[in-house]
């Protein structure tokens, strides 16, 4: 049965196998020691020059192969302990060795951080480059966190629930991706850029509690702190005032820290509370940073930005600044449908900030029609844009529809933040490059004439 490193030191004087991966091989004359790696740590490993055969199999191995060993362990003598692996009190004295597969040698080192690779070659061999420690800490460290919000939410009668991919095209704030129909001829699908119509949808359907973890789609330009797909933890609560959907995501990011990051502080609990007109006025921002030592990388500091305006002016007419199926504050809604005061009109909307980055926002919703057709009207949209765009909306508000409201949380960005990272490419298993390409795996990529003529596609060259 296969051992991992971490185990090691429960099976002194007894032989074990174990199967991973060659870090580094070192020869001291007669001895060949290498270090051993699976995705527990590092083990180190001795060939003995009696045994001609495994010993001449050991001189040829190199960085990066996969082994299978069998061997002894031993307790290291007391001086030569090694604080720094985690089997490190132990070394293995190997009886067997097979070659599962050998390697070439790879375009960068895997030992190192790797930022001081380039980020072209980073992402071209990405699966090289998530065999680092700390990439391999990210990755496993997000799972952790995923399962932990799964089992939180789950305890608060939360359903998962996934919701499509495909969806239809609708003015969101960003750009979407679009997905021709081969069916349909000359009509499209669209990536969602979030759950959003579905989830209030939910809740017009009764299910009271909804959440996902989902996968979201903006084609936009690209920053550190953002990407073509993302994942986002989507939920939305029926009945519910925005103090109720506050107090459940507070207490949710409270226990990932304090359970799953126990070295890290957070500033102050309750989350303090700061209005969007006094955090631009005070910090210039509308996602503060509120540290009172910005040089402590453990130190946590969340808040919340409330009271936001409903609408902002453009040189076309109004837009919505956050969402437009948010509902405004209760003592704004007289004047949100008689379309007055637009500019003064506040909004339910909850921001949640953490060190100077927005991790989530939400809001409560518009749930009858006329208030959400109200919204769109003040945009400038004349009706029959509405009803083409939003009709299945409003007639799903005109069946009966719960006050509703929820949160979106950036969960890249969340994780870059508890990580320590400087972008969110290191939270993500393959992101995209800055201008959206994925190296690996050489996308996007051109398509054959059959592909495009079976969507009933041309492509015209562009004029020089």
């Amino acid at each position: 049965m296969r051992i991992l490193t971490r185990d090691i030191g429960a099976h002194v004087d007894k032989e074990i196998m174990l199967r991973g991966w060659v870090d580094t091989r070192r020869d001291h004359g007669k001895l060949i020691f290498i270090d051993f790696r699976d995705w527990t740590g590092l083990a180190q490993v001795i060939f003995l020059p009696n045994n001609k055969e495994l010993h001449t199999k050991a001189s040829a191995l190199r960085s990066e192969w996969v082994i299978e060993l069998k061997g002894k362990v031993q307790k290291r003598p007391a001086g030569l302990v090694n604080e720094k692996m985690i089997s490190g009190a132990y070394e293995i004295l190997a009886t067997e060795l097979t070659v599962l597969s050998e390697a070439k040698t790879p375009p960068f080192d895997i030992g190192t951080d790797g930022l001081d690779v380039g980020e072209e070659s980073r992402m071209k061999y990405r699966y090289l480059d998530l065999r680092r420690a700390r990439m391999q800490k990210n990755l496993r460290n997000r799972a952790k966190v995923f399962q932990h919000i799964r089992t939180f939410l789950a305890s608060k009668d939360f359903v998962e629930i996934e919701t499509p991919v495909l969806s239809k095209s609708t003015p969101e704030g960003a750009r979407d991706y679009l997905v021709p129909s081969r069916i349909h001829e000359g009509k499209f699908y669209a990536l969602p850029q979030s759950p959003q119509q579905y989830k209030q949808l939910f809740m017009v359907a009764g299910m009271d509690r909804y959440f996902q973890l989902a996968r979201c789609f903006r084609d936009e330009d690209t920053r550190g702190d953002r990407q073509p797909e993302f994942t986002q933890l989507d939920l939305e609560m029926s009945f519910v005032a925005r103090e109720d959907v506050m107090a459940v995501n507070e207490e949710l990011l409270i226990k990932i820290v304090t359970e799953l990051y126990p070295e890290k502080k957070i500033q102050e609990i309750p989350f303090p509370r700061i209005t969007y007109k006094d955090a631009l006025e005070k910090y210039g921002s509308d996602r503060p940073d509120m540290r009172k030592d910005k040089n402590d990388p453990n130190l946590l500091s969340f808040c919340w930005v409330i009271d936001f305006p409903f609408f902002e002016k453009t040189d076309t007419g109004w837009t919505f600044t956050h969402n437009p199926f948010s509902a405004p504050k209760p003592e704004f809604m007289a004047d949100l449908l008689a379309k007055k005061n637009v500019g003064e009109i506040l909004t339910t909307q909850y921001d949640v900030a953490l060190n100077g980055w927005e991790i989530g926002g939400g809001s409560i919703r518009n749930h009858r029609s006329e208030a959400l057709k109200a919204v769109f009207s003040i945009m400038g949209f004349e009706d029959e844009r509405i009803y083409k765009n939003f009709g299945h909306m409003l007639e799903a508000f005109d069946f009966g529809a719960p006050p509703h409201g929820g949160i979106a949380w950036g969960m890249d960005r969340l994780m870059m933040i508890l990580e320590q990272e400087a972008n969110i490419r290191e939270v993500i298993a393959f992101p995209k490059t800055g201008d959206g390409s994925d190296l690996m795996m050489d996308a996007p990529s051109d398509v054959t004439p059959e592909q495009l003529r079976e969507l009933h596609i041309t492509i015209k060259e562009k004029k020089k």
